[in-house]
Order: structure tokens, then sequence, then C-alpha cells
């Protein structure tokens, strides 16, 4: 029986770690730069969406694009190195222009673009290099790479934002531009034929949408839908979260950023085990464990106002998350074939991105109009969604199977 590649699934880990490194400063810190502008919850919550609209229609085409490109470095990496170094340079510029509306729109908006171009072909290396049985343990490692990414990012991007706000910016991008160098230098992409008949049959995107939307077997909509649900759930929460906390809970905004360290922290550690737990029980069950669980956790932070026992909370809520969202990814792949591997990559991040754009928008609506507390409310009913989605899901083969 051959052993499982740890030491290849932890260097390509770095590429999780370098993307995850970015979004948690993104949403952590630039909403509050945004208020102080005077902008309502509704338009902070407009402008996060941003990179989720852009994300719906690049990150598609890059991943179907990816599919088809044959270099002699690969089909995955020119994107990585276009998107890459773009993203961190005008991350870095965002705390230098946050008195000027334009200048600050303008560089969030390239940001987000940068990151659009060499996300999915990063992710895509999950399918590229794993087979399906092995899957859900390779995103198990992969994602506690994310994990640890995203509590470095919070953590020590909260301690620098206190020292100076542009600190966590440059210091972000740089380990940003560190770990995908890592991915590019030491990752080995598969052979493929060059360009002939077999390059020119591969499905492009919009044939991979339609084989899910009229095909006989419904899974694929019913897992796209759980998954458009949850990140509706949880996005809003996240991208409203330092607000909240500065809002009602009377404490800082880097402090808030440090809380969400909790939820990173346990992502990480039960990463692995929740890999580990699909490939025992299916990762339909673990998914609905972690539905459950989150579940749950938005009911009780509706009526939490101690900051510390949010903070345990919030480290529980990290354990249900990483069952949820490191299975995710692999039962998308099983509905495609290996020659799709980027274009259903596209199609995961395009059900996710039209949620990060919905749940901020709508979130910040329901603040507008209640309270910064219901937004628990908000995200629990959506997740109770993705929980009835996720039942509709017929488990066969190994959608069932990690």
């Amino acid at each position: 029986m051959q052993r499982f590649p740890y030491g290849k699934t932890f260097v390509l880990g770095f590429g999780f770690f370098g993307i995850s490194i970015i979004w948690p400063l993104f949403n952590s810190l630039i909403p509050p730069m945004l208020e102080d502008l005077g902008l309502s919850a509704v338009v902070v919550g407009f402008i996060l969406t941003w990179d989720n609209i852009i994300n719906m229609f690049v990150q598609p085409w890059v991943g179907s694009r990816s599919d088809r490109t044959r270099t002699r470095i690969g089909r995955r990496k020119p994107f990585l190195i276009l998107g890459a170094p773009m993203a961190a340079l005008f991350f870095i510029l965002v705390p230098f222009v946050r008195e000027n509306f334009i200048l600050i729109g303008t560089a969030i908006l390239c940001t987000n673009i940068g990151m659009a171009i060499f996300r999915t072909p990063t992710v895509a290396y999950l399918g590229d290099l794993f087979q399906p049985k092995d899957r859900s343990k390779a995103n198990g490692v992969i994602n506690l790479m994310g994990g640890l990414g995203a509590a470095v990012a919070l953590f020590g991007g909260g301690a620098l934002y206190k020292i100076g706000v542009p600190l966590p910016f440059i210091v972000g991008s740089g380990v940003m531009l560190l770990a995908i160098g890592v991915v590019l230098i030491f990752v080995h992409e598969p052979e493929l034929e060059e360009e002939g008949p077999d390059q020119e049959s591969t499905p492009g995107l919009w044939d991979n949408i339609r084989q899910v939307a009229s095909g006989p077997d419904k899974n694929g909509i019913y897992l796209l839908a759980a998954i458009f649900f949850w990140f509706v759930g949880w996005n809003a929460i996240e991208a409203f979260f330092t607000i909240y906390a500065r809002q009602v809970l009377e404490i800082e905004v880097g402090t808030g950023t440090q809380m969400l360290t909790a939820f990173a922290a346990t992502l990480v550690l039960f990463a692995i085990p929740s890999g580990l737990l699909a490939t025992r029980i299916g990762r339909k069950p673990t998914i609905l464990i972690g539905l459950s669980g989150m579940f749950l956790g938005l009911v009780l932070g509706f009526f939490i106002r101690d900051a510390t026992v949010l903070l345990i909370l919030l480290a529980i809520m990290g354990i249900f998350w990483a069952f949820i969202n490191i299975n995710s990814l692999p039962m998308v792949y099983d509905l495609g074939g290996e020659e799709s591997i980027g274009a259903y990559t596209g199609l995961y991040y395009f059900s996710s991105s039209a949620a990060a754009i919905t749940g901020p928008i709508l979130g910040g609506w329901l603040i507008d109009l209640t309270s910064h507390s219901w937004l628990w409310v908000f995200s629990a009913i959506f997740i109770g969604l993705a929980a009835l989605s996720m039942t509709r899901i017929q488990v066969k083969g190994t959608v069932q199977q990690g």
C-alpha cells in the first residue's frame, strides 16, 4: 500500500498559507478604515464584495483556462507568477491611501484582481496531484497550512496594527510572496500532453456549468447550493466582526482581529483530523456534523456579550468549520472528471464568491435596520439552509468516502 505523501502535501500547503495570510488581514483591517471614511455598514459590505464579484467571473475563467494552458513551467504556475506580485503591491498601498476613497477603492480593486488570477490555479493543485481517495486527507494537511496562515495573520496582524497601521499590510504581502515562491520552486506539476486533440476536447467552464445544471444527477446543484449558503453565513460574520467587537463588545479593532485567531487556531488543529474523519465515515456526514455545530454556535453568539466567553465559543466553532471546509472541495471534484479540475475549482469559487457578495451586503443591510447583534441570527439561518441542502445529496462512490 502506497504511503500518503505528507512532504509533498505540506509543500503545496504553502500556497494556501500565502492566500490565507492576505484575506484575514483584508477582512478584519479594511472595514474599520472604510467606516472611518463615514460610510454606512451596507456600503462597507458592498465594497467588501468587490473581490467576490471579480471572483465570480475571473476565477472560473482562469481555472478553465489553466486546464488548457501548456508552458514549459506548467499550466498553473504562469497565473501564480502574474497574480501574486500584483496582489502584494496593491495590498501594501491600501493603508497609505486610506484617507482618500478613490485611491483606497482602486488599491482594493487591484488587490482583488491579483488574488483572483492566482487563487484558483493554486487550489487546483489539490486535484492535479492527489487521487480522489486521498483528497480529503490532503485537503486537511493543506488547510492546516492555510489555517496556520490565517492564525499568524490575525494574531500577528493585530499586534502589528497597534504598532503602525501599514505594518500588517507590508509584512503580510512579503510573507505571501515568499510562500508562493516555495510553491513555484518546489511543486512539480504532472506532465501533460502538448496541445493537441485531447486538449481541444477538454470541457470548458460553460460545459461544466451545463453538466451540473442539466444532468439527471442533481447532487452538484445541491452541493453548490450548500456551499453558497454556508459561505453567506460565515462571510457576514467575518466581514463585520471587528466592527461588532468595537461597537458591541467595546474593544479595540486590533483586539477584535486577534479574537478571530481562536477560530483560525482550532481550524488548524482539526484540519487533518477532519480529513481523517471523512475518510472513515464519509464526507457528507462529516460536513453535516460541522454545520450542526456552527448553527448552535451562531445561536449562542447572539446572546454573548463577554469577550472571553465569545473567544471560547469562536474556538469551538473553528473545529466545526474545519469539518465543513476541509471536505467540501473534494466533494466538488467528485462531480467532474480529472481533465476538468481547474474548471470545477472555478465552479466551487463561483458559488462561494456569489455567497461572499450576498453575505456582507445583506448583513450590512440588516445591521443598518436593527443592530450588530442580529448578524448572528442571520448567519445561523443560512447555515441551517446549507444543512438542508446537504441532506438532499445522494452519496455514492468517492462522494461518500474521503
